[in-house]
């Protein structure tokens, strides 16, 4: 078997456009080149009409999306429709680390809120500091004195755990309440993959953020 997916890696395809189809699919994340080679030979057998509305729509993506000037959520407009949306609480904040955590918290329908993408977290190792994130808009947010609660939603690792540390000091001297989501949880996992029954509870029963700190 390693044989076969050796010579595969190392195969020499018929055409130079199929070289490079293979080539942009397998530099997506978790796409290795035989799925790559399938999707393309997939691609072939598609009318041609299917197969440009299919690249369209990912020009179109890169070409219109935007990101919320308020909560920097993806959006096709200025503001997306969590923040425009008037049956949503604009006194409460979910902080998270990118947009796969609002689709995920999204998913439990037990918040009812407005959301802040920090865009990442704190990793030195990865040269990630707290200036390449979005938390000076979140605390320009808070000085405008329309948020009453912070809610830390990141995952619960290190480098979050950082992250929300960095937040509370410069959130603390505000008047405004801070909580985190509980350790439903478990410590080391992202919020991506958590399942949305323990992910709702978790920020149902969220817990001042005083309560995490070490004593």
């Amino acid at each position: 078997m390693l044989m076969v997916y050796s010579y595969f890696w190392r195969m020499n395809f018929s055409s130079k456009l199929i070289e490079q189809a293979v080539d942009e699919f397998a530099a997506l994340p978790g796409i290795g080149r035989k799925t790559a080679y399938r999707f393309v030979l997939y691609l072939l057998k598609k009318d041609e009409e299917e197969v440009r509305k299919f690249g369209n729509s990912f020009i179109k993506l890169r070409e219109q999306i935007k990101y919320c000037e308020n909560c920097h959520n993806i959006s096709e407009t200025q503001l997306c429709g969590i923040c425009s949306s008037h049956s949503r609480d604009g006194s409460l904040v979910c902080v998270v680390e990118d947009i796969r955590d609002v689709i995920a918290i999204e998913n439990t329908a037990q918040f009812k809120g407005h959301y802040h993408v920090l865009g990442g977290i704190i990793s030195p190792m990865d040269g990630i500091g707290p200036a390449e994130l979005n938390v000076e808009t979140l605390v320009n947010r808070v000085k405008r004195g329309d948020i009453k609660e912070i809610v830390m939603a990141l995952s619960a690792n290190m480098e979050g755990d950082t992250t929300n540390f960095y937040i509370f000091k410069k959130l603390k001297d505000f008047d405004v309440k801070i909580s985190t989501i509980a350790r439903g949880v478990a410590v080391g996992s992202e919020l991506e993959y958590t399942d949305e029954v323990t992910l709702g509870r978790s920020i149902v029963n969220r817990v001042p953020y005083e309560n995490s700190l070490v004593r």
